[in-house]
């Protein structure tokens, strides 16, 4: 039997050919599904790691509420972008975060926008808005739950729970008290170090200064890795000249300790009987440093040297006292000649008639004399 088709269907069906030969099609998810949310809305770009099995038409949901859907998939150097369209009333900030979730234990996937947590929201999201990778990611699906299920209770170590118990067991009975004992320890030392952190932080960094300064000075460290072994040789070559040098700085040591204990006393003594004498050396330390000068200037004082010498002539005044009185007081005081000249002198009447010395007069001060005046 032959059919024929209505001009009208034939139309219908050769715009819709080509429409969507003109609109890309892949599969029916590429074509834009009726009763979808975010028409006229605006559009933001997600780059995800994964979009497992995410697909176009997928829908964006806020709080467990459809506000969107998933209008592009597509491959973004070695991660996927996926744009998605909001309604205008969506309101998250611009450093929201996406993920991939499902909807149920056997649902549809979905993309989960969402407020960071932690942080405070910044900005609000927009038209041409990107949500970076490192804000995006998915939670775990069904089959890599189950698969961590199976891991657990197969192949990990959930059977080998009751051996550790009992092995806990058996070490920990009758050593209890131990045990409160080492845990009590461990607070100890974890408070001390929790107490000390600044000291172990300061520590740490003198290390990583003084690691870097020889890492700087590693030619000079170098050069003494390389003079060290050969002085390492010529020790060990006099190991036995060292060790009778250490000998004898021992022997010697012991002697003097004998020296010192036995004549503590004696050097108790001295020390007591020096004191005094060191006592007026330091006493007497200002005026003696200043007698000093008299050694290079001797009879005459330093201080006095300027009004000694005037030009190329030399102020002198001098008494000489010859008698045998002044000799008798000066060179036999408390002799048993004392006396005896005097008696003498007197005797010999030369102390007669004798005037007391003229005062001296003053040759700075004297007018100069010329003819024997």
């Amino acid at each position: 039997m032959k059919r024929t088709v209505k001009p009208f269907v034939a139309a219908v069906l050769v715009a819709t050919a080509l429409g969507i030969s003109s609109c890309g099609y892949s599969n029916p998810n590429s074509l834009p599904l009726p009763g979808t949310k975010g028409k006229g809305g605006f559009s933001v770009q997600i780059e995800m790691p994964d979009v497992t099995n995410l697909e176009q038409n997928s829908p964006v949901l806020v709080d467990d509420v459809n506000v969107g859907t998933v209008s592009k998939i597509e491959r973004d150097g070695w991660h996927a972008l996926v744009t998605v369209k909001l309604e205008d009333a969506v309101d998250l900030p611009a450093n929201a975060v996406a993920r991939v979730a499902q909807t149920s234990l056997l649902g549809s996937l979905h993309i989960a926008l969402a407020a960071p947590m932690g942080e405070q929201p910044v900005g609000r999201l927009g038209q041409g808005s990107r949500i970076p990778l490192s804000r995006a990611g998915k939670y775990p699906t069904t089959e890599q739950t189950l698969s961590a299920v199976s891991f657990v209770l197969n192949g990990g170590g959930l059977a080998q729970l009751g051996a550790i118990n009992q092995q806990l067991n058996a070490a920990l009975n009758g050593h209890e008290d131990q045990a409160r004992a080492l845990i009590r320890n461990l607070d100890v030392f974890t408070r001390s170090l929790a107490q000390q952190q600044k000291q172990i932080i300061a520590a740490t960094q003198s290390m990583d200064r003084l690691v870097a300064t020889v890492n700087r000075r590693s030619d000079a460290v170098d050069a003494a890795l390389v003079a060290i072994p050969p002085a390492l040789e010529v020790l060990a070559g006099n190991t036995a000249e060292i060790r009778d040098a250490v000998m004898s700085i021992g022997e010697f040591a012991n002697l003097a300790d004998k020296v010192v204990t036995a004549s503590g006393d004696d050097i108790s003594t001295n020390l007591a009987n020096i004191w005094p004498a060191l006592r007026q050396l330091a006493n007497a330390g200002p005026h003696l440093t200043k007698s000093m000068g008299l050694l290079l200037t001797f009879p005459w004082p330093q201080a006095g040297i300027k009004k000694f010498i005037r030009g190329d002539a030399g102020n002198l005044s001098a008494t000489i006292d010859l008698t045998l009185g002044r000799a008798d007081n000066s060179y036999l005081q408390m002799t048993e000649g004392d006396g005896r000249l005097t008696m003498l002198e007197t005797l010999l009447g030369r102390t007669v008639g004798r005037q007391p010395t003229p005062k001296t007069r003053n040759p700075l001060t004297a007018p100069i004399l010329r003819g024997g005046s």
